[in-house]
């Protein structure tokens, strides 16, 4: 029973190993989400044949990326701004403690408040590609079927400080989500071009 039980882990390791793609995949289709000029030195987050979260490839500038997850379903790559970094590691550290959004949101925003948490104190970008039919084509190079939308995170905005409105004004229009708290962003999503 023992060796039956060993064998169907080894399968099961197999199963999902075969799931994760290579880092240089992972690197090539994470590094989509950036500027062209960023690409190449841009810090990459992927992950490791067990679908753990590690450091891919060091970077040389501002950008930080983030590969898609193998376990989520749909196809979701990142680049933020380095100055976001903690922000965001506090966000997947809470997370893999099993926080949900709400509670995320929460303890950031008491952490921010406290001084604890340090958000940038400039405006800083993040960039994402996602589409749930996109994926990253080996042969090409370029993801495919996936839209990018911008997202500049100035915290404790608001629409009566920037002028920008609480929903677009036009489609793909530039808008103010959370605006008040500490993640306070403009999102800017163009339409998707097909």
């Amino acid at each position: 029973m023992k060796s039956f039980y060993s064998i169907f882990i080894l399968i099961v390791t197999i199963s999902c190993n075969a799931q994760v793609p290579t880092k240089e995949e992972q690197i090539g289709a994470a590094v989509q989400a950036v500027l062209e000029n960023d690409r190449d030195g841009a810090k990459v987050y992927g992950y490791d044949p067990q679908g753990r979260l590690i450091t891919l490839r060091d970077g040389n500038n501002e950008m930080i990326c983030i590969a898609d997850d193998p376990n989520i379903d749909g196809f979701s790559v990142a680049c933020y701004h380095k100055t976001l970094e903690m922000f965001m590691a506090r966000g997947r550290e809470l997370k893999a403690e099993g926080k949900n959004p709400a509670e995320i949101f929460e303890i950031r925003e008491r952490e921010v408040r406290s001084g604890k948490l340090k958000m940038p104190k400039t405006a800083a970008t993040l960039h994402v590609l996602s589409g749930p039919t996109a994926k990253y084509n080996k042969a090409t190079g370029l993801v495919e079927n996936a839209n990018l939308r911008y997202v500049v995170y100035i915290p404790y905005a608001t629409a009566e400080s920037t002028g920008l409105p609480l929903k677009p004004a036009v489609p793909g229009g530039p808008w103010i989500m959370d605006p008040g708290t500490h993640r306070a962003h403009i999102m800017v999503t163009p339409p998707a071009q097909h």
